[in-house]
């Protein structure tokens, strides 16, 4: 019998491109997870291959009620990614108590455990970015959507879970499959819209002296790079952990703008906008991952540049969607 997937969000961002890297792989017994609600998140669903597609609330009915068949793994990329939700009992409930829902059903099942978690329980960065069981129980996340990850990061640390189940602390992913996200979506994903409409893109400015306009610092990484260290924890199940999810290297919000008018051949014209007021004291302004860990479980695939990676979105992705009439 052929090994079964589960993806939840499998119509999102992260795990339509989970679904298509196992498709490329020749895996098509996956089963998609999701709610697709109202708006075009149903056209990630194309082109790729799957054996059958369940609501999410129906599935975490049968996983609690212990009737859902066991799988090979479970990438549980389904959760709020809004960081600015302010709903908090929603939070708990969507991102917390559903993925401890999940982790328990794979425990009783030996089901493989893979869990999308973020780099947004870093809070201000002041106590750094490593993924170290000794850092996570200091760390002090800034909004609601971080705290609602952390939860479960120190559940499972609690737990001594981290022994058999891996989490990825996923920092700034961008690539196609995002539109549907809305004020979510990815900087390269607004900034393309942006030039394609006025020829500008606007970026905050900075509140802090010793930052210019632009320079706020973020490690942006290419969903398939982001994809391929995810696939690496279903490949080697003897590795397990909390692990982060992105390049090593932190880049400006300049660099980024100055890659996507390069990509798309334009001229370079980047604005300064007023940051609102009720994001500039939860606004991080440097993140970047510390990759030590998972280098060192054995992960050494040689990651996209930012330049190599905004030009295959944008002229791979963005600039067809664009011609579409």
């Amino acid at each position: 019998m052929s090994d079964l997937f589960i993806v939840t969000g499998g119509a999102g961002f992260i795990g339509r491109n989970i679904v298509s890297a196992l498709n490329t792989r020749g895996e098509n017994n996956i089963i998609i997870v999701d709610r697709l609600g109202t708006d075009e998140k149903w056209k990630n669903l194309r082109d790729l291959k799957y054996a059958d597609f369940i609501d999410k609330s129906d599935f975490r009915t049968a996983v609690n009620q212990g009737g859902f068949e066991k799988a090979t793994t479970l990438f549980h990329m389904g959760a709020c990614s809004s960081t600015t939700e302010t709903d908090a009992d929603y939070l708990l409930d969507n991102n917390y108590a559903y993925t401890r829902d999940c982790c328990r059903w794979c425990d009783k099942t030996g089901t493989r455990f893979i869990y999308a978690s973020s780099a947004a329980t870093y809070g201000d960065g002041s106590l750094g970015y490593s993924d170290s069981d000794e850092l996570t129980p200091k760390l002090r996340p800034l909004n609601m959507y971080g705290y609602s990850k952390h939860m479960f990061d120190l559940w499972a640390l609690r737990n001594n879970l981290f022994k058999t189940i891996a989490g990825l602390k996923y920092f700034n992913v961008y690539g196609p499959y995002e539109d549907h996200k809305g004020d979510m979506r990815s900087v390269v994903n607004k900034a393309h819209g942006q030039i394609v409409k006025n020829g500008e893109v606007g970026l905050f400015k900075s509140y802090k002296p010793d930052c210019k306009d632009g320079e706020q610092v973020r490690d942006f990484i290419y969903v398939k790079d982001a994809v391929a260290q995810t696939l690496f924890l279903h490949d080697h199940r003897d590795v397990s952990g909390l692990f982060n999810c992105g390049t090593g290297r932190a880049r400006t919000w300049v660099d980024l703008a100055t890659a996507t008018f390069t990509a798309m051949n334009r001229e370079i014209n980047i604005s300064f906008i007023d940051m609102p007021k009720e994001l500039r004291k939860k606004y991080q302004y440097h993140t970047e991952a510390d990759m030590t860990k998972i280098r060192s479980a054995g992960f050494n695939s040689e990651l996209t540049s930012l330049e190599d990676g905004v030009k295959d979105y944008v002229q791979s992705y963005l600039d067809r969607l664009t011609a579409i009439p």
